[in-house]
């Protein structure tokens, strides 16, 4: 998979060189290029934004930066899926990872200040597949964070990227429910045992026994999954 990343602070994803997806980059599973969207920009001060029409707070980003920008990295490319991480866009949840870790190529971009001028994503649509992703109900500074989550969480998917493919079957909303408690030695800690079941060697009780952990943790912390 490829994956193409513009920011106007390239430098926030210097820890994806890091554990398995560092080691994905290296061994060329994972193709993933971060970009500096003022490489687009043709003044002197390499302006990536202005005031907003109709007035307001803060600043809006420049629309033809990010359509170069675009123009380049969706050259060659089979409609790749274009992701704007946006507060006003779907949620993104375990589903929208396991999708797009299908995908053949992602381009990433992160805006910032008041935003990217509306039209790029109508412009975007033309070159490939739009998608404006949300990681919650709340608001960042820039799509750098989401950008990084949302990677991770693709990443991992791809085939080959973690060691053991039985471990992401077994994750949290893989099946819709949150994951079952994990223990390791010693047996016994600090007073606190770990369950019996777990050291009985059979199979059938301790798969019976991390469902129900399951059902009981996603009831108690996350029942809206139950209801879905």
């Amino acid at each position: 998979m490829r994956i193409d990343v513009v920011s106007i602070f390239p430098s926030y994803f210097d820890g994806l060189t890091l554990s398995l997806l560092g080691k994905a980059r290296e061994s060329g599973i994972l193709d993933l290029r971060i970009h500096d969207l003022r490489d687009w920009t043709s003044d002197r001060h390499r302006t990536v934004d202005d005031t907003p029409y109709g007035g307001g707070a803060g600043m809006v980003m420049k629309p033809e930066p990010w359509a170069l920008a675009l123009d380049d990295l969706a050259a060659g490319s089979d409609r790749p899926t274009i992701i704007f991480p946006s507060p006003a866009g779907e949620v993104f949840h375990q589903t929208t990872a396991r999708e797009l870790s299908e995908r053949e190529h992602l381009i990433i971009g992160c805006g910032r200040y008041e935003g990217i001028d509306e039209r790029v994503f109508e412009y975007a649509a033309s070159l490939g597949e739009v998608r404006l992703v949300s990681l919650g109900d709340y608001v960042l500074n820039g799509g750098e964070v989401a950008a990084m989550a949302m990677i991770e969480a693709v990443g991992r998917l791809i085939p080959g990227v973690v060691g053991n493919p039985d471990s992401l079957v077994e994750e949290s909303h893989e099946d819709g429910l949150l994951e079952y408690p994990s223990y390791t030695k010693p047996s016994t800690w600090r007073d606190r045992a770990v369950p019996g079941v777990l050291l009985s060697g059979n199979h059938a009780a301790i798969a019976a026994w991390r469902r129900e952990q399951q059902l009981a943790r996603t009831e108690s912390r996350r029942p809206d999954l139950l209801k879905d």
